[in-house]
């Protein structure tokens, strides 16, 4: 098994050190793709950037079969060719794709939410999302599709399939027509109603012609690495998914 999302020191909102996640690694029996963020949109200058020199220096040696060094691209349609650039300039093992703006407005912040009601704001994060999949079709994985339910401001929080079934498909054909994997993000699935509902994505992004899944725990500390894992392995059993990893950009099944 690989946990295919996780963050040490040289994300901004992570403290990990490689020494940490490697440990935890061999305690799980389980392999590591470190994939740090990169956000060239982001507004505060040094924020979810990182240096990819020093980044491959240093953790380049450690870098082996069970080691992997990837990158958490943060999308964005004004960035689209600086973020093409540094995937094609780079020798990641493994690019996932992840939205973190609506425009200029961080998903994470309270003030992206005001005065909206939750149907226009997902609706927008959605169509947002498949836009800049189309824009970014060489990533190797659509990172947490509930991405947004983390922050989201409202009583139920949750992504439902049947409310926003037409941009949902089109995002799901869009993934695999660019041979992109969806991730299972083990974040939030210890919840039930987190499992209950995304299911359904997972269903039809199978009924729809997929085939293949990643699983991260998007972990920013080592208590967090394979989280959860028992619950996404439930799911991608139960849809005869296949879970797979990225080594040099190619697609490895576990």
């Amino acid at each position: 098994m690989f946990d295919s999302h996780i963050h040490t020191k040289f994300s901004t909102d992570s403290n990990m050190t490689l020494e940490e996640a490697l440990l935890k690694g061999k305690e799980y029996n389980i392999g590591l793709v470190i994939t740090e963020h990169m956000d060239t949109n982001h507004p505060e200058e040094g924020k979810f950037k990182f240096n990819i020199e020093d980044y491959f220096e240093e953790y380049g040696k450690y870098r082996n079969n069970n080691l992997l060094l990837g990158i958490e691209l943060g999308m964005s349609r004004d960035f689209k060719d600086i973020n093409r650039e540094i995937i094609m300039n780079n020798s990641f093992d493994q690019v996932i794709g992840s939205l973190h703006f609506l425009g200029d407005k961080d998903i994470f912040h309270k003030s992206t939410y005001e005065n909206r009601e939750k149907n226009e704001v997902y609706k927008e994060y959605l169509e947002s999302l498949l836009e800049n999949i189309m824009n970014h079709t060489y990533i190797d994985i659509l990172a947490h599709i509930d991405y947004i339910c983390r922050y989201g401001p409202f009583e139920d929080k949750e992504l439902y399939y049947d409310e926003h079934s037409d941009i949902i498909d089109e995002i799901i054909k869009s993934c695999i027509n660019n041979n992109i994997v969806m991730e299972i993000n083990t974040r939030r699935l210890g919840l039930k109603a987190v499992k209950d509902n995304l299911f359904p994505i997972y269903k039809r992004y199978k009924e729809l012609g997929g085939k293949n899944i990643s699983i991260g725990s998007d972990a920013h500390v080592k208590e967090h690495i394979g989280n959860n894992f028992s619950l996404a392995t439930e799911i991608s059993t139960s849809l005869d998914l296949k879970v797979v990893y990225f080594k040099d950009r190619k697609m490895n099944y576990l």
